[in-house]
């Protein structure tokens, strides 16, 4: 068994992990903040140290004698100023790589998004896609930050993965999955284009698999992994899944992708104005996921990874409710 320490252990994603990789009998760690919220850990059996990744000399103590890091902080929004992002994604993961080097550890897996690859209006996606420049911190930073680990392997002994999510959803996602449940709820739910795209669901449980198989699988050095649950799934299909399991009548209301994205713009360029920090109802990034074709292969992940999405979608949507009415 190995000795793991993840960052970001107490968020949505860390969380889950910390939980799944236990259960597989391993001794987990983590690194948190003063400030930062634990009740995910709840009557977990994990260490917890002290520390910022954007503070260098706060990381060395913790990662030394690690045998294997997962790098699942980071900053995910779709809103706020590029030097935050960068100061977080970017700056943040080279902190911890470096740390982790120091410190002898043997693998190093970040955890990054298939954002990088932009929003292009395509399907089956693999990891050879190009990394798209585009207009939002988060998907630019995320790829700075996964072409300087793929660089920096040339230069250690420590190995480096890299693990794509697609839209993560499940238990304890307040971030996501939460809020768009109660706009359903709320009969506030619409669609883009009659949501006729495509997407790609990730279900908690099939991702922390993948990424515990990146992890201990010997041909995942230096390679970059999409993980999602492997679906052709629209967000129609995916939203009337949800309203089946919740008892609620679909959304009826649809916009045109063209109009949804210039309310959008404006609704940004409102705020930006006013200095209002937290984000409108309307941003581009969520125009842009809901209403262009956003998928993705899973083949590399099926073929060097051995990795099935072992929850079907039924099962993920049904366990998903089931938390979000107990919550």
């Amino acid at each position: 068994m190995s000795k793991i320490l993840i960052s970001g252990i107490n968020g949505f994603i860390g969380s889950n992990l910390a939980e799944f990789l236990i259960n597989m009998g391993h001794t987990v760690s983590g690194i948190v903040r003063k400030t930062s919220d634990l009740s995910f850990l709840s009557g977990l059996k994990v260490e917890l140290f002290e520390g910022d990744i954007t503070i260098p000399n706060t990381l060395s103590e913790p990662l030394k004698d690690q045998d294997i890091v997962i790098h699942a902080a980071g900053l995910a929004s779709d809103w706020g100023p590029y030097r935050r992002f960068y100061t977080v994604n970017v700056e943040g993961t080279q902190n911890m790589a470096r740390a982790a080097a120091a410190g002898g550890v043997k693998r190093f897996v970040h955890i990054s998004t298939v954002a990088l690859h932009g929003f292009h209006n395509q399907r089956h996606v693999d990891e050879s896609f190009a990394m798209a420049n585009t207009i939002f911190p988060y998907n630019e930073t995320k790829k700075l930050a996964e072409r300087w680990l793929f660089e920096f392997a040339e230069s250690t002994a420590m190995e480096i993965t890299a693990v794509r999510p697609g839209n993560v959803f499940g238990p304890k996602d307040h971030t996501f999955i939460e809020k768009y449940l109660k706009a359903l709820q709320k009969g506030k739910g619409a669609y883009v284009d009659r949501g006729r795209h495509w997407t790609c669901p990730t279900y908690i449980e099939n991702l922390t698999d993948g990424i515990a198989k990146a992890c201990f699988n010997k041909r995942a050095a230096k390679e970059a992994f999409i993980i999602t649950d492997g679906l052709q799934i629209n967000w129609k299909e995916f939203t009337e899944s949800f309203c089946a399991v919740l008892g609620i009548e679909a959304p009826h209301l649809s916009i045109p992708y063209n109009i949804a994205y210039a309310a959008a713009w404006l609704m940004e360029s409102v705020y930006k104005i006013f200095r209002i920090s937290r984000p409108p109802l309307l941003t581009r990034y969520r125009i842009s996921n809901g209403g262009r074709d956003y998928h993705f292969s899973i083949k590399k992940a099926e073929q060097l990874l051995g990795y099935r999405p072992h929850v079907p979608f039924g099962q993920a949507v049904r366990r998903t409710v089931a938390w979000y009415r107990k919550r």
